[in-house]
């Protein structure tokens, strides 16, 4: 499964941000959400954006923040895909949708489909997002959604192929499953979970 999309959160510095690029991943994510050890701001953000090349998407990620916040942070920042991590409804994707811009709804409910309130990618998180915690993606009630979606929370490289093979998500997302301590990226794991998510 080489095609699948691996995205990986949290970014704060150059090494990581080269560190993912060069291990092959389709994502680097940027936290503007408030209240993260890995939340950063738009000038910085900017300047591992342009580390980062045209193939691989940029997102800032962003949690009950106001739409003109977003919108800003999005702009200043210079990321190419928006990703909202709260209870914001349809109207937000509406405002926030640009030209090459792509949107990415996370979210711990259970949804049918992707695309149910105007996103381009769904994103199926654990209940605590950051926290590393993994939800129990074998339980036999979880139904996969319909379209282009991705697994997060609690992911690591000793987990990841199993959450894959047994969910059939077309994507995962990792933050500190990739961390030597909390906030803190490790190069090793990094590659590790790239490596270890394509099998």
């Amino acid at each position: 499964m080489s095609d699948l999309f691996v995205k990986i959160c949290g970014l704060k510095t150059a090494r990581d941000v080269d560190v993912a690029v060069a291990a092959g991943a389709d994502a680097v994510g940027f936290v503007f959400a408030p209240g993260s050890p890995r939340t950063i701001g738009a000038a910085e953000a900017r300047e591992l954006a342009e580390r980062v090349p045209a193939g691989v998407l940029t997102v800032g990620v962003f949690r009950g923040q106001p739409v003109e916040e977003v919108r800003r942070l999005a702009e200043e920042s210079g990321v190419r895909g928006v990703q909202l991590h709260g209870d914001e409804g349809p109207e937000f994707y509406g405002a926030l949708r640009a030209q090459g811009r792509t949107l990415l709804r996370a979210t711990a409910l259970r949804v049918e489909r992707c695309g149910e309130y105007g996103e381009d990618l769904l994103l199926i998180d654990a209940p605590d997002p950051g926290s590393g915690k993994p939800w129990n993606w074998a339980a036999q009630e979880f139904t996969a959604p319909r379209g282009q979606w991705v697994l997060a929370g609690g992911l690591d490289p000793a987990n990841v192929r199993e959450a894959v093979e047994t969910t059939g998500a077309w994507g995962v997302d990792v933050s500190s499953g990739v961390e030597s301590e909390r906030g803190v990226k490790s190069p090793d794991l990094i590659r590790a979970f790239v490596a270890a998510a394509r099998g």
